[in-house]
């Protein structure tokens, strides 16, 4: 840029020298440290924003290890900035700094802003990729903001739930709260609203334990969704780790967004309720090669993407002659992050830290995380990331979950994450899925993961909470999308419904879509709940779709990710709500709270706790004796029954008590015809008390005596508790 337009914008001489640590900008009454990591830029500048959005540039002149930094006074918090980087432009060989692009601090604290699907955006030339684009993109794109971090937490400490007392709740910030009418108009959709003490109400009511925010870091859309007239309503799309995203905010995006997320946190903790997050550390918002500039492309992309190596011969990629840049993708969305390189491995762990230290979330779920399980480009469990994370004395103390498979042939690592990683887990998932439809040819799989699946996590010495159950998540159906259509219907999302899984392992009843046939409603709600009930009621952390519970439905879409409206959005009206469904699972949790005999820790060992007691379990057939090896080759079977001993339990109480409990009998009938069943006649429990049933024949409060028949309807459970 010629020195005639740089005097035009305001450059100036006034910086300090300032610090190499810690990077992003630390803000003092005095002074506020610029620190930004850019290891091949030849000059970098800082571009401070009034206003009135002109802007000013000071030349960042010191540089240390890699490091740009200068201090500058007078800087307000609320202040606007971004970098600029030049250096060379080498698109094949990972170089591509623009001065001509705005770049985002990486380091930021907050975000202003967002971008626009405009050329400037990117930081080649549209109609010649291997040329560089001279337009000045700080027109259609967000601004990093100083903030002032201080904030009184009142002696707000880690809660630290034991992960057999966690019940998991995975919400939408927006969207749980976008149709709420008792949460203030101005406050619906944002951190605040989610805040207001109805819906922490509605959270303890339930019994729910954590919540788990989807993508709550900066994001932007995908310029190809602004353009189709979309905007990706998930967040997985993140460009800015430290920061909370300010469109969930109602206290405006100069720094009110931190301030509102801790009075968030504060307020739920307060409530005996943990915050988990959903964070996407495994690629960025730019995208692949043809992707946008906004941070880390304009800064290093050399060393924070993956690429293929070696590169491939110019010429013979997609892009035009000269232009080769191959990034390795194993996420599905363009670019991996590269955790064997220093500092992007570095930024992962101080966005992890500050997210705990100074923001006092209790943990977080990894998307993808295979993709960031990799020495070079191989799965390898003693990875830095791992390593550097099960040592940090922060982080090895939180909740750590994993989303165990990631885009690529070799990255499906269900009960494979080491200790003490627990797992998202599909194959409960499915087979409580599968069982409920008839499709499961017998019940062995069924029992193993109503005991906490020991086939995945019992070989190394973790326990059945490794596993985080789950029929739901935010992608796919929910749960009465899961019984009312059996195909998806995404046409709403504009690629003529090629997106989404096909694998459904869903069931309409009769019936593809919403009905007015009541028998067919019925037997919905009632498959509904009694998935609900074996997912409260299993072994492992159970994890709800925030809706399910009350009969959310999409509409037959299976992956909302742009659907930023009713499709996606909680409808908390009660016309036409399962409520059904709600008091099922509201019950069920209850009763798992109320009874550790429901949450054990120990692995059950079919044999007794003590010496003539009973067995810890014990699989039952429908005839009332024990499951036989015959009995469990039987692919006829289509109902599973146990009878779970609480007296005493194998695991000793706080204080190496021995604990006492209720004992329990549970019946799942998935057949499709009624089924008689006797209650076993043993030498422990004579007389029990039905508290949860989906089955109109026996409801809450009946009686029951070992030794007698009943008979379950189709579709149905049944929990009895010794009285």
């Amino acid at each position: 840029m010629e020195p005639g337009i740089w005097s035009q914008l305001g450059e100036t001489s006034t910086v300090w020298p300032g610090r190499n640590w810690p990077l992003g900008a630390t803000w003092t009454q005095e002074a506020t440290n610029f620190a930004v990591y850019a290891p091949n830029a030849t000059a970098m500048w800082l571009c401070l924003y009034d206003e009135a959005g002109a802007e000013t540039r000071y030349q960042l002149t010191e540089r240390s290890l890699g490091i740009w930094h200068g201090r500058l006074p007078g800087i307000a918090p609320g202040q606007r900035y971004g970098f600029r980087a030049d250096g060379p432009w080498d698109p094949a060989n990972g170089y591509r700094f623009n001065v001509d692009k705005l770049l985002l601090d990486p380091y930021a604290l907050a975000t202003s802003g967002t971008i626009e699907n405009e050329p400037a955006l990117f930081g080649y030339d549209w109609d010649d990729p291997t040329q560089r684009d001279d337009a000045d993109s700080a027109v259609v794109t967000g601004r990093s903001v100083v903030i002032d971090p201080s904030f009184d937490w009142e002696g707000d400490e880690p809660m630290r739930t034991r992960w057999r007392d966690t019940v998991i709740y995975e919400l939408h910030v927006k969207g749980f709260t976008r149709l709420h009418d008792r949460v203030p108009e101005k406050l619906r959709g944002t951190f605040a609203g989610l805040a207001t003490p109805h819906v922490i109400d509605y959270l303890k009511d339930l019994g729910i334990t954590a919540v788990e925010l989807m993508p709550i870091h900066q994001f932007f859309s995908e310029p190809a969704l602004l353009e189709r007239g979309l905007v990706n309503y998930w967040g997985y799309n993140t460009i800015s780790y430290f920061a909370p995203d300010a469109s969930y905010s109602a206290s405006g995006d100069r720094g009110g967004q931190v301030t509102e997320f801790k009075q968030l946190v504060k307020a739920l903790h307060r409530a005996g309720i943990e915050v988990i997050l959903d964070v996407v550390y495994n690629h960025t918002a730019e995208a692949g090669p043809l992707g946008p500039t906004l941070s880390f492309r304009g800064l290093d992309d050399r060393g924070f993407y993956k690429r293929v190596i070696p590169p491939v011969p110019t010429g013979g990629g997609d892009f035009a002659p000269g232009f080769d840049d191959t990034y390795w993708d194993v996420t599905g969305c363009g670019n991996t992050v590269n955790t064997w390189d220093d500092l992007a491995l570095r930024l992962i762990l101080d966005s992890l830290r500050y997210w705990v230290t100074d923001m006092h979330v209790d943990g977080f779920r990894f998307d993808l995380m295979p993709a960031l399980c990799r020495t070079g480009y191989e799965i390898d469990f003693h990875n830095a990331l791992l390593i550097a994370i099960g040592q940090d004395p922060v982080l090895r103390h939180v909740k750590l979950i994993a989303e165990p498979w990631d885009a690529s042939m070799d990255g499906y690592l269900v009960g494979r994450m080491p200790p003490p990683w627990v797992e998202w887990n599909d194959k409960f998932r499915d087979t409580v899925r599968d069982f409920w439809r008839g499709r499961t040819h017998g019940i062995r799989d069924v029992a193993t993961r109503l005991a906490g699946s020991s086939d995945l996590y019992a070989d190394d010495g973790r326990s059945a909470y490794n596993s985080v159950n789950f029929v739901t998540a935010h992608d796919g159906f929910t749960l009465r999308d899961l019984v009312s259509y059996e195909h998806k219907h995404n046409e709403a999302n504009g690629e003529d419904n090629r997106d989404g899984s096909d694998d459904n392992r869903s069931c309409n009843h009769g019936v593809e879509g919403e009905t007015d046939d009541p028998a067919i409603t019925v037997l919905r709600r009632r498959q509904a709940a009694n998935m609900m009930a074996m997912l409260c009621l299993s072994n492992g952390v159970p994890m709800i779709t925030a809706g399910d519970e009350r009969g959310r439905t999409q509409r037959g879409n299976n992956n909302a990710y742009c659907q930023d409206n009713e499709i996606s959005w909680v409808d908390w009206r009660p016309d036409d709500a399962w409520l059904d469904v709600y008091e099922i699972t509201k019950t069920a949790l209850r009763l798992r709270r109320e009874h550790p005999v429901l949450r054990q820790r120990h692995w059950f060992e079919g044999r007794p706790t003590i010496v003539g007691g009973p067995k810890d379990i014990v699989w039952l057939h429908p005839t009332g004796r024990e499951m036989t090896d015959e009995d469990w080759a039987d692919e006829s079977l289509c109902a599973v029954g146990a009878f779970v001993s609480g007296s005493p339990l194998r695991s000793p109480g706080p204080h190496g008590e021995q604990q006492i409990d209720n004992s329990f009998v549970l019946w799942f009938n998935a057949a499709e015809a009624p089924l008689e069943i006797a209650l076993p006649v043993n030498d422990w429990v004579q007389v029990g008390e039905v508290v949860l049933s989906t089955d109109s024949a026996h409801p809450a409060g009946t009686t029951v005596r070992a030794g007698a028949k009943l008979t379950l309807g189709p579709k149905t459970v049944l929990v009895v508790r010794s009285s």
